[in-house]
């Protein structure tokens, strides 16, 4: 018994030792780990709380459907409330009024965001955004052709970015509300 408790803290000093030296040698590497996860848990606190701060990061919003060669089951999407960094679905029924096998396009424009007065804030989004990355909007149609009179079954998917160039116009432009118009077209 004596020996394997000899044997035992032999192992133990053995490892401490390799520890220390090893501690010794990487200092450097193991500071700058500590710093940098020390930044990166004061900059995500520091953003999570002002997320939780500020009441006006929701808004509503309104989606106007139109078509070109097809039939949709809906002509406006009310979203509901946006939360930045959340997707938010919504699905429908478009059917081909087209005589011949077509693709489905996807597009949006006149992305418009209002303030509490109702005041247009959609130019001074340039300034905090040098991209769009604000919001997005997708679905899940793969690109099967559609058979004239066809109907189908999408799922919109649109996305509020939560980068800190957007929450900080959503901020300083007290945007309230935002619309935009969905075009989804049959191309030949």
């Amino acid at each position: 018994m004596p020996n394997e408790l000899t044997a035992l803290r032999k192992r133990v000093e053995q490892f401490l030792n390799s520890l220390v030296k090893f501690l010794r040698h990487s200092k450097k590497t193991l500071l700058l780990i500590l710093v940098v996860a020390a930044i990166t848990v004061a900059l995500t606190t520091g953003i999570s709380i002002l997320l939780t701060s500020v009441d006006n990061l929701t808004f509503p919003s309104l989606g106007t459907i139109r078509t070109t060669r097809l039939k949709a089951s809906i002509e406006y999407i009310d979203w509901g409330t946006i939360y930045p960094g959340t997707l938010t679905t919504h699905s429908l029924y478009v059917q081909s009024e087209s005589n011949i096998k077509t693709t489905l396009i996807l597009e949006t424009e006149n992305w418009t965001f209002r303030d509490s007065e109702g005041r247009n804030v959609t130019e001074s989004l340039a300034t905090y955004i040098k991209r769009p990355l604000a919001m997005n909007l997708t679905w899940d149609y793969a690109g099967t052709p559609v058979n004239p009179g066809e109907k189908i079954y999408v799922t919109l998917t649109l996305q509020a970015y939560d980068n800190i160039q957007f929450i900080n116009y959503i901020i300083n432009e007290n945007v309230q509300r935002f619309s935009f118009d969905i075009h989804i077209y049959a191309k030949e």
